[in-house]
């Protein structure tokens, strides 16, 4: 067997960059049917409610398209009907033309609901019962919110009741879709209104779902592990990505690489038999400094966002305050091929306010004049789309040059 193919530190780092679409140039100008490519390019875009600076679906696609509107998703969504709502790691908006292959996720959702004990709580001692009455009123009066029915359980639209377990249960087995969604709650309607009908006629095999999202996550990855393809769309259990990576291998439909890390160290991974060729087109990243949502895909695998650019980037969300070495709400800084700090931001939409509560630069990094005026210029963009025009930064940076 041939020596893996050596893929040197920089140009691993200029293909990741480029299949995130973060080496795209900025332009003003963007639409509904760019939008969409680019989240055809991205593979589908994580869904996220926390809106302390902008919510997760609409900062990752504006960190990579400056025109980028709010509305554009929403007409993807809502009226096109050119995404579909479902998970991937976690709730996303996918293209459309992905749905048959999330058939396989929903047989194995009903077979796991069923036996998950606390699933059964929620519904209740009566949940086929539940289930036919929900499924029965939506039929009847159209599409529902969990707030629609009395049983929503505690607090108000996020309550998990019967009826909502019910309204869950029917939509992550595929009987219902996610029609949209009004103030970040999700309209439930039967899936034969939602999905188009082409698109639920389309039942592929088992194999030929594993093949395509295999396939699919390593094109939009450049190159993975078996383990890094098997958690992009968390679709598939490891034991059968790794059977798809052995047979692929031999008929060489992917090869294997050495990916050479930060520190010079290599790694082994698969590609598709291109690759060579998508390093040698993909282009240098724009040095413009942009500000990325802490749920971009770029850095989602911790480990690897650490191998490829030695940065250490942990979500502190859900840490508990004592315990944050950053703050609630971190982004990183991106500057051509590299991450050169982060900061904590917070809209203060109703002051009309970007507050900068800290910032860090990475190691090595000097926060000269000419990259403090590009951190500026990124705040000034952000703050644009946030609506929060007034800039409260200085005393961030201040702290920041002082060391």
């Amino acid at each position: 067997m041939p020596a893996p193919l050596l893929i040197s530190n920089a140009d691993a780092r200029r293909l990741f960059l480029e299949r995130h679409a973060l080496s795209m140039a900025a332009s003003p100008d963007f639409c509904a049917d760019r939008t969409l490519a680019l989240v055809k390019h991205l593979g589908f875009v994580q869904l996220d409610s926390i809106n302390t600076v902008e919510r997760a679906h609409h900062l990752i696609l504006f960190s990579r398209a400056p025109g980028y509107s709010r509305d554009h998703l929403a007409d993807l969504h809502h009226e096109r009907r050119d995404l579909f709502e479902h998970w991937t790691h976690d709730a996303s908006l996918i293209p459309m033309e992905f749905y048959p292959h999330w058939r396989h996720r929903f047989a194995a959702a009903k077979a796991k609901l069923a036996d998950n004990p606390r699933w059964q709580e929620r519904i209740g001692a009566d949940g086929a019962n539940v289930i036919r009455k929900v499924r029965t009123r939506i039929r009847r009066d159209g599409p529902a919110m969990a707030r629609d029915f009395e049983d929503k359980g505690k607090g108000s639209w996020w309550g998990w009741g019967p009826s909502k377990t019910a309204l869950e249960t029917l939509w992550r087995t595929g009987e219902l879709a996610i029609a949209r969604r009004e103030g970040f709650e999700k309209v439930y309607d039967l899936a034969e209104r939602v999905i188009p009908d082409d698109i639920r006629r389309e039942r592929p095999s088992l194999t030929a779902s594993t093949d395509f999202l295999c396939r699919e996550a390593l094109a939009r990855l450049g190159f993975a592990t078996p383990q890094e393809i098997a958690a992009f769309w968390r679709l598939m259990p490891i034991e059968r990505v790794r059977a798809w990576a052995a047979q692929a291998l031999k008929r060489g439909a992917v090869i294997e690489v050495a990916i050479e890390d930060v520190e010079g160290a290599t790694r082994k991974a698969l590609a598709l038999p291109d690759i060579e060729a998508h390093i040698a087109e993909a282009p240098e990243p724009p040095a413009t400094l942009r500000f990325l949502s802490p749920f971009d895909p770029a850095i989602r695998d911790r480990a690897r966002a650490a191998r490829l650019f030695g940065f250490d980037y942990r979500i502190e969300v859900f840490v508990p305050e004592k315990k944050r070495r950053y703050g609630y709400y971190v982004l990183p800084l991106l500057e051509g091929d590299r991450f050169i700090g982060r900061a904590d931001v917070k809209a203060h939409r109703a002051e009309g306010r970007l507050e900068v509560k800290g910032f860090w630069s990475e190691p090595g990094i000097k926060l000269t004049k000419a990259r403090e005026a590009g951190i500026r210029r990124a705040l000034t963009g952000l703050a644009r789309f946030t609506g929060t025009p007034e800039i409260d930064a200085d005393a961030a940076l201040r702290r920041a040059r002082a060391g």
